[in-house]
């Protein structure tokens, strides 16, 4: 495959300037620093990135707040015309995006796919909402009252993307922004600026053929120093930040500070709890998905696995021979298995084994560094599995990459109790066709999820609900549902059409 011709050109990206990638809408000096991305496929560089300066980040969002003033000003309803046209455009080109994603980042090309496949699903989604963005009308207790609640857009909206999902998440927060009348700063993972700077250059086509401004949605590329901007600019009433806990401490502490709004998607540490009435052919597609998808770089990512005692043997030996079968390589080829992200995520899964060891825990299978032709990068693994007790704090943490950590229960509150005892609360899941266990698993002493999920893994989820979780996972809800509340400011509103004034709750006041 043509890396260049292939996918890089038709997305507007261009090797020039000495490799450094540009395009419209894209701020980069001359003499800014420049990063080198790569991809963890093969290892070889793909491009030279630019990263923004100070300067330029001042310019950004000047560009920003004037097109807010053009973007707020035009009807929800047209606001959902331009991203039904930018949904069409990602139709379009839909095979070469999916194919960077998964170069760049390293994930299967279903699911690179998959993912620009969610970026359309959120588009069309957003085109409906921008005629149903309804506020209350509550009756007065005065007479002749009317009383009601509006909601009215922000203004500029700050992304903060991760490396794992580099073009969906973006897409989560700035089409629905957009409906809502924002407009979009995006700070992508430095780790996979490509991908986003293909989708600035798509949506740029889309602004400039109905006569928008530009600055409705900018790209901004850099590091942590760019999250921090964002974080302490008071021009930025919200900012949406995916990555790590140790990140969203940073960037909620930073907005707390200035009243600002967070909305944060962190860590996940999520669980399958396996019923003895689990029907263990269903069950197995969710784990083994769950936990190798992307590598184990999800933030639904499942890790540990809570199995009932008496058939606890039985899904060992399951695992051990459907992990025996995934082809790991190339992601490009039909793989299921690809790369890490890089060699840093490779030394930390090693590090995570090693002190799973340590604490008492073993490896049944998999953990290996895999070497050899098609190995080049160095970032490919063997995903493992690994017995471990819930309470060591290795299975505590959030390791990103795919280890499976497996233990036992003998009753269904233990179950439910080891799966709330992590400080992440994104998702979880159980596997039973018993519909006792089922509800008391979704029931207000069940899991303490964001998302819960019955006879199903804990990753996948489908963009018509809130995503989010709870814990040091954030508390942030994207997508579907009424998270688009979070991208507005509520406004209640009473109107007096009559010839007197009464006072609430029967008060007088008279002159």
């Amino acid at each position: 495959m043509n890396i260049q011709e292939e996918i890089l050109i038709p997305l507007g990206i261009n090797k020039i300037n000495k490799g450094t990638a540009t395009g419209q809408n894209y701020y980069a000096a001359e003499n800014a620093e420049t990063i080198e991305i790569s991809s963890p496929v093969d290892g070889k560089a793909i491009a030279s990135i630019s990263l923004t300066t100070k300067e330029e980040y001042e310019q950004v969002i000047a560009t920003a707040q004037s097109a807010f003033e053009v973007w707020r000003k035009i009807p929800a309803p047209k606001r959902g015309e331009i991203v039904r046209q930018y949904g069409n455009v990602l139709r379009n080109h839909k095979d070469a995006l999916g194919k960077l994603v998964s170069y760049e980042m390293g994930k299967s090309l279903q699911e690179g796919l998959g993912e620009v496949q969610e970026m359309i699903d959120i588009c069309d989604l957003a085109v409906g909402l921008s005629r149903q963005l309804n506020g209350l009308t509550m009756h007065s207790e005065r007479p002749n009252h009317r009383m009601y609640e509006q909601y009215h857009p922000l203004g500029i909206v700050g992304i903060i993307s991760a490396f794992n999902f580099p073009v969906a998440v973006w897409s989560w927060n700035s089409m629905i922004a957009a409906v809502c009348g924002d407009v979009c700063v995006w700070k992508p993972s430095e780790k996979t600026p490509l991908s986003a700077l293909a989708c600035q250059n798509l949506m740029t086509q889309v602004l400039k053929e109905n006569n928008l401004p530009e600055g409705i949605f900018c790209l901004i590329n850099g590091k942590v120093n760019v999250g921090e901007w964002m974080s302490h600019d008071e021009r930025i009433p919200l900012v949406s930040a995916t990555g790590s806990t140790r990140m969203g401490r940073a960037v909620g502490t930073a907005l707390a500070q200035r009243f600002g709004k967070a909305l944060l998607e962190l860590g996940g540490n999520n669980a399958i709890i396996l019923s003895e009435n689990a029907n263990l052919d269903l069950a197995m597609i969710g784990v083994v998905f769950g936990a190798v998808g992307t590598a184990g770089q999800r933030c639904t990512t499942t890790r540990r696995l809570i199995v009932h005692d008496s058939i606890y043997d039985t899904v060992k030996q399951k695992l051990v021979k459907a992990y025996s079968q995934l082809s790991i390589g190339n992601p490009l080829t039909g793989n299921l298995v690809g790369p890490l992200i890089d060699t840093d995520a490779v030394n930390a899964f090693s590090q995570a084994l090693q002190a799973l060891k340590a604490q008492g825990g073993q490896v049944i299978y998999g953990g290996e560094t895999m070497q050899g032709p098609g190995f080049e990068s160095g970032c490919y693994v063997k995903p493992a599995i690994c017995e471990a007790e819930n309470h060591y704090a290795i299975v505590q943490a959030e390791t990103f990459a795919p280890i499976l950590y497996l233990m036992k229960y003998k009753n269904l509150d233990d179950a439910i109790a080891m799966q709330n005892e992590v400080k992440q609360g994104l998702s979880s899941s159980i596997f039973t066709q018993n519909i006792q266990e089922a509800e008391q698993f979704l029931s207000a002493w069940g899991s303490d999820c964001g998302i819960a999920n019955v006879n199903i893994g804990t990753s996948g989820a489908e963009i018509g609900g809130a995503f989010g979780g709870e814990k040091e996972t954030g508390g942030g809800r994207e997508s579907g549902s009424d998270a688009w509340k979070v991208y507005m400011r509520r406004q209640t509103n009473t109107i007096n059409y009559g010839k007197e004034l009464p006072l609430a709750q029967g008060i007088k006041f008279d002159l």
